[in-house]
């Protein structure tokens, strides 16, 4: 066999048939379920206390803060009412010490000084407003405060739209008397210490920031029904049923929320769907990726879809070419035998030796190669991994694995839109759609609009259209299912989305 045909016996090992992704649909819809019941299930379905989306008509001027990672994000966003708003934002990196500082009041006074700081450089006359209030005596009352959304994107037990329990630190924080707090609470007190115009209104998660962003700067008059994060993770999450989220009953202390909507957004947390591997697909280069990550046996659904994994799928995948006698992978044994006329070699010290050596870009750059001889694939291999002087053979074996490994990414993908889609019964056929009627025009009230993000999903190639072909073939949506489902881009869940929310919790229009 030659070097192509290796290469596609490697492929195939990720090929994800219709059969499996119907199978894959049907077991999620069950874990969906299982987890609205009852929690400590596969999926945690997590109720997030937000009963409503926003259309698009919504005014005032919100604030939104961010606490993701290394750096912090301060926004204020005025919503104009039309689809449209405006941003305006400032980020700090936070200092190493106070990622691990002795008390959470250090790190949390810190971000209310950030927060006072942007509001005297671009909110000025209402902070002073706000101090000579103070300083008067004067009433001061809900509207003279900013609403405020929290993006924290770290494990919380949320038990209200504004209050979740620190259950532990990632992402190199550790401060352990923080554990166990209300995390909008800490930031709260700092804010009041402060005197600053500002209430934390709500408790955000980036993903259904995303749902809400979407929700207000889509097209037409349908709310958003999912919003979903195809990036360096993965997660989802929807508008539910409230009546379904039987789970809440049980959980006393939640029953802080507007229930007259008859709606509850939903944080799936849909990267540990799957977790038993009942019906995930499976190959050799998963098993040991698993086994070798920090987590085996955790977040399995997110290890087969989320770029942060998807390079080292590859990686694995030809290192075991590599490794195997029979293939021919980057093996020329002489400069004859390679269209440039030099010798393949790969440098001792090249990534692809080293776990997570593989960027998801990587894979992006070779699906998307049309060049002669796969030229920039090969400029790729040399920069990015060290194998120098590749053979437009070599080239091609490499794309035929990275299409393999993108394709099925956006198929499970397929599986988690199609399962919430098919679940909430947001595409029930009339009975003029149970003919399929290929001309036919969507109505916009026929739409089911999605938010997406994430660099997979924006600038990953022929993503979008690898859902919609595993679309096509779910039994529930079918071809003229499809066609009704509208995929746009929702950017900055956890800027103008948190915002969003804080106006929902806070009912009203936001200050001036």
């Amino acid at each position: 066999m030659g070097l192509l045909d290796d290469a596609r016996g490697v492929a195939a090992k990720f090929e994800y048939p219709d059969a499996e992704v119907n199978k894959g649909v049907k077991e999620f819809i069950r874990q969906m379920d299982e987890g609205l019941q009852e929690t400590g299930k596969s999926m945690s379905q997590i109720p997030t206390y937000v009963t409503s989306v926003p259309n698009g008509t919504e005014k005032g001027v919100y604030l939104a803060v961010d606490l993701g990672g290394t750096n912090f994000r301060v926004c204020s966003i005025k919503l104009n009412g039309d689809t449209t708003f405006s941003l305006t934002q400032s980020k700090v990196a936070i200092p190493r010490e106070l990622m691990v500082a002795q008390t959470s009041k250090e790190l949390f006074f810190f971000l209310a000084k950030q927060i006072e700081s942007f509001l005297k450089t671009h909110h000025n006359d209402h902070f002073e407003e706000h101090q000579q209030r103070r300083q008067n005596g004067e009433d001061i009352t809900d509207e003279h405060f900013f609403q405020l959304g929290f993006t924290f994107s770290f494990p919380v037990h949320q038990i209200g739209i504004n209050k979740g329990y620190l259950i532990r630190w990632t992402k190199g924080f550790d401060i352990a008397d923080a554990i166990g707090k209300d995390v909008c609470n800490l930031l709260q007190s700092e804010i009041d210490a402060l005197h600053l115009p500002v209430k934390v209104a709500a408790l955000v998660n980036d993903t259904v920031g995303t749902l809400m962003a979407r929700s207000y700067t889509s097209p037409g008059k349908t709310g958003t029904l999912l919003g979903a994060i195809f990036g360096t993770g993965t997660n989802g999450a929807y508008v539910e049923k409230l009546e379904k989220v039987t789970k809440l009953k049980k959980m006393e202390e939640g029953s802080d929320f507007d229930g007259s909507t008859g709606n509850m957004i939903v944080n799936t947390e849909w990267g540990s769907f799957d977790n038993e591997m009942s019906v995930l697909p499976n190959t050799p280069y998963d098993v040991s990726l698993d086994e070798e990550s920090n987590n085996p046996g955790i977040q399995m659904f997110e290890k087969r879809v989320s770029g942060m994994f998807l390079g080292e799928i590859l990686r694995r995948a030809i290192l075991a070419m590599i490794q195997d006698g029979k293939t021919e992978l980057f093996k020329d044994e002489s400069s004859g035998t390679n269209d440039i006329h030099s010798t393949c070699t790969i440098a001792d010290d090249s990534p692809l030796y080293k776990q997570w050596g593989i960027d998801t870009s990587f894979l992006s750059i070779a699906h998307e190669d049309r060049s002669a001889g796969h030229h920039i694939t090969r400029q790729a291999l040399n920069r990015d991994l060290g194998v120098d002087a590749a053979s437009s053979e070599d080239a091609e074996a490499i794309k035929i694995l990275v299409e393999a490994i993108g394709k099925r990414s956006a198929r499970l993908s397929a599986v988690a839109i199609g399962a919430i889609i098919i679940s909430t019964g947001n595409l029930t056929l009339t009975a003029g759609d149970a003919v399929a009627d290929e001309a036919k025009e969507v109505l916009e009230e026929e739409v089911v609009d999605i938010g997406v993000d994430g660099s997979l999903v924006e600038f990953y190639p022929g993503f979008e259209e690898y859902i919609r072909e595993a679309l096509r073939e779910m039994e529930g949506i079918g071809k003229q299912g499809e066609k009704r489902i509208r995929i746009g881009i929702a950017k900055d869940g956890s800027g103008v989305g948190a915002a969003l929310i804080a106006l929902v919790a806070g009912g009203r229009e936001g200050s001036g």
